[in-house]
């Protein structure tokens, strides 16, 4: 099978609010496939119609070969869930925690396995309890594990995680991918999309607005490159690129020149140094994923913490 998931023209109303409109795609088996959008865009309605949680309006979805109309128990008994604002037993050990939940599916994993898998050996007598909250989140990411699923879903699993917490719940990611699952991530920040994801689908006010790998996106729709050339008269120096057909404009006492290709900025510099232009410093601006989301809604991803 060479798709984990298939989702065509899939919308979901909640009155006359569109909460997912008609959108399609497809995640491969064994990629870890991002879901990208603020809050509100849609990403939880959609997750949880092919987790089969909720129905949709209108729109065919396949898990795993399932249509989720009509194989309910078989997607949920092949899937793992992390869900939004996940918590579990306070009183319970790691393993504990693990052993409890396995026990509700037909199908164990190996809870040892999954507890190394998942970087807790030395975690696994403490109390849920008194874990961190990257921890409490790495043994949610266990959990959905616990009945070794071929297609792990993870709901915003880094909300509210402080930096280092965050690189802990990546790594357990990492580890997945590393297993053959195949994941897929809901997610309102750009990073953890550009470091995790081999695709990635952004999603605006209920539509996929675009997709693609990371490379793709940003060649696609994102800037060029920028180069920012600090100090000096910013006045002298924009005008002289200009008579030479680069675009440079004065920003903030600065100079910002738009980039296509490596060999620009020797060439440029080469052409400062011509004329006896002085400069202070330099520095190089790649295009990411807030470019690619401004240029295709007109507006910020703002990354909440």
């Amino acid at each position: 099978m060479e798709y984990a998931i298939e989702v065509e023209g899939l919308t979901k109303l909640y009155g006359d609010l569109k909460a997912v409109n008609n959108i399609s795609f497809k995640v491969r088996e064994g990629e870890v496939f991002a879901f990208l959008g603020p809050n509100g865009a849609g990403k939880t309605t959609t997750v949880e119609i092919i987790e089969t949680i909720r129905n949709p309006t209108k729109g065919k979805v396949k898990v795993l070969g399932y249509d989720i109309s009509k194989s309910t128990r078989e997607i949920k008994e092949r899937i793992g869930v992390l869900p939004q604002e996940f918590i579990s037993f306070e009183r319970l050990t790691v393993k504990e925690t693990l052993t409890y939940f396995s026990n509700l599916y037909k199908k164990h994993a190996d809870i040892d396995e999954i507890i190394d898998t998942i970087d807790l050996r030395d975690k696994e007598n403490e109390l849920y309890m008194n874990l961190s909250g990257g921890l409490k989140q790495r043994v949610g990411v266990a959990i959905a594990l616990v009945n070794d699923p071929d297609v792990i879903f993870l709901d915003e699993p880094t909300t509210g995680l402080d930096p280092r917490a965050r690189r802990d719940v990546w790594d357990a990611v990492a580890g997945l991918k590393k297993q053959g699952k195949t994941v897929f991530l809901t997610t309102h920040y750009m990073e953890e999309a550009e470091y995790l994801a081999d695709s990635i689908a952004i999603i605006h006010k209920g539509r996929i607005v675009a997709e693609g790998t990371l490379d793709e996106l940003l060649r696609q729709y994102g800037h060029q490159s920028t180069l920012l050339i600090k100090g000096g008269k910013a006045g002298e120096i924009a005008g002289a690129l200009k008579k030479d057909g680069y675009s440079a404009e004065e920003t903030n006492g600065n100079v910002e020149v738009k980039i296509s290709k490596r060999d620009a900025v020797i060439d440029i510099l080469f052409h400062l140094k011509e004329k006896g232009i002085y400069y202070r410093e330099i520095d190089i601006r790649h295009s990411d994923l807030e470019d690619v989301f401004l240029n295709l809604t007109g507006e910020k991803l703002k990354e909440e913490t």
